[in-house]
């Protein structure tokens, strides 16, 4: 049986109207971190025999290799961050709603129609459709789908795990797993956990205090340290 991939078949139905821009998200889940969402434009049917698909489905190495030929193929890529302390004061939707807006906003190009993975979305000018399980259907919010989750997943190495190697991020990204619970009863909360992930600890304070100046300018200025210069992490 010949695996199924999402195609333009969605795309079709808007291209006449313009150019038309996939979005998703990654990191609404995890109890650290941002949550990050990413819009592409892509060329019609230039990579489809790619194996582009919703990145839940692809193992790293594949979506590192994918993310890089979606920068150099696409007409247009963007990204955003929305960090924990604003997930924490806005909610969790709204907090990815804000960060698909601001990645569609980074586009170069201006797109005419949006295909948004999901069932909601906040209308901000621009013509959409909600696709559910979108990632699986559309290959333009597939394509979204793995910039998002590749450009965390490097964040929560490059960043939070250099800064807080102590809680295990670059194995787990933030998410609860076993390990995380056990750092955190461990070492109390870092200022990358979001406090409303985590009512009934949220009174356990991070106990490693050495380098003070470091955290407060990493909450400052969350994403001085990283970059997308260099070559996504595969660790």
């Amino acid at each position: 049986m010949n695996k199924k991939y999402p195609d333009y078949s969605i795309e079709k139905e808007y291209v006449n109207k313009g150019f038309v821009a996939g979005i998703d998200e990654a990191g609404r889940g995890p109890l650290a971190g941002p949550v990050v969402a990413a819009a592409v434009i892509l060329q019609d049917k230039l990579l489809s025999k790619s194996g582009i698909n919703d990145s839940k489905k692809i193992v790293e190495k594949e979506r590192v290799r994918l993310f890089e030929l979606i920068r150099k193929k696409s007409l247009s890529f963007g990204f955003s961050f929305i960090d924990n302390e604003i997930i924490d004061k806005i909610n969790i939707l709204q907090a990815t709603q804000l960060a698909m807006k601001k990645a569609v906003e980074s586009l170069t190009i201006k797109p005419d129609h949006l295909l948004v993975d999901g069932n909601y979305f906040n209308e901000f000018g621009i013509p959409f459709t909600t696709v559910v399980k979108g990632d699986s259907k559309s290959i333009s919010i597939a394509a979204a789908s793995i910039i998002a989750k590749v450009v965390r997943d490097k964040w929560m190495v490059d960043v939070a795990d250099r800064f807080f190697p102590e809680y295990g991020f670059a194995k787990h990204k933030g998410y609860a797993t076993k390990e995380h619970y056990k750092a955190i009863e461990k070492h109390g909360l870092c200022p990358l956990h979001r406090r409303s992930f985590l009512k009934r600890i949220e009174h356990i304070a991070y106990k490693n205090t050495e380098d003070k100046n470091v955290i407060t300018d990493l909450l400052q200025n969350p994403f001085t340290y990283y970059t997308m210069d260099a070559e996504p992490s595969s660790a």
